[in-house]
């Protein structure tokens, strides 16, 4: 399994050097920056005994051309505002869920978004999965490389106690083929089109939430193929 941490557009150096020094702390190495501030030495101050980390860190100008570059199998959004059961976007999982589901063979990207904004809608609409950390209403939004910290620390708790074999996970374009059949589907069935939407984006979160292996998502293509060819659409 390879993790790749991506910060979106960060403002200041300073703080890319703290969340490579926090990677570094739970033993990863794979940053990546998404259309950045210009590093200067307070990235590599900050970063103390992880200057390797910034030195090596990958630059793309959109988390698009990051995932088509990388083979990402799973896109883990992080976000402080979580939204309630009506606000499908941004329904999330707790970091010690995410951990406990990480026991997969693939390219897994932690997107964290920008400080003070975080990610947007759209941005948040690409991940498989959303990440937040429940924080005291008086003062919800944590450092980036704090919040950072309590994900990575799940993840390698889960890794480093739950030693199993991992599992080969469906590649990012077997588990698209599947969304799009689930939404040619949906589209045969009486929705109006804001429930339809909503379906749509809970139909994704699901996948990405079960981290589909590789056979399963052969088995489950073939089973979604003849549903939708056995669906007529509803002006038929």
């Amino acid at each position: 399994m390879k993790i790749y941490s991506v910060f979106v557009e960060p403002k200041t150096p300073g703080n890319i050097g703290f969340l490579a020094r926090t990677m570094k702390n739970f033993g990863l190495k794979k940053l990546v920056l998404v259309n950045p501030c210009n590093l200067d030495n307070s990235a590599y101050y900050q970063a103390s005994h992880a200057r390797d980390i910034v030195r090596d860190a990958k630059i793309y100008d959109t988390i698009e051309d990051f995932v088509k570059d990388n083979e990402i199998t799973t896109i883990v959004g992080t976000t402080g505002t979580a939204g309630g059961s009506y606000n499908v976007p941004r329904i999330p999982i707790t970091p010690e869920e995410l951990g406990k589901k990480m026991h997969v063979d693939g390219n897994i990207a932690l997107i964290f978004g920008r400080e003070g904004d975080g990610l947007s809608n759209e941005e948040l609409e690409l991940c498989d999965i959303l990440v937040t950390i429940p924080t005291s209403d008086e003062y919800p939004i944590m450092n980036i490389s704090h919040a950072a910290a309590i994900v990575f620390y799940e993840i390698f708790k889960n890794q480093k106690e739950y030693p199993v074999e991992n599992m080969e996970i469906a590649s990012y374009e077997d588990k698209n083929v599947i969304i799009e059949l689930c939404n040619e589907i949906i589209s045969k069935l009486d929705y109006p089109e804001h429930k339809r939407k909503n379906v749509e984006i809970i139909t994704k979160r699901i996948i990405g939430r079960a981290f589909i292996g590789g056979r399963e998502s052969k088995m489950l293509r073939g089973t979604l193929n003849r549903v939708n060819i056995r669906i007529k659409p509803e002006e038929e």
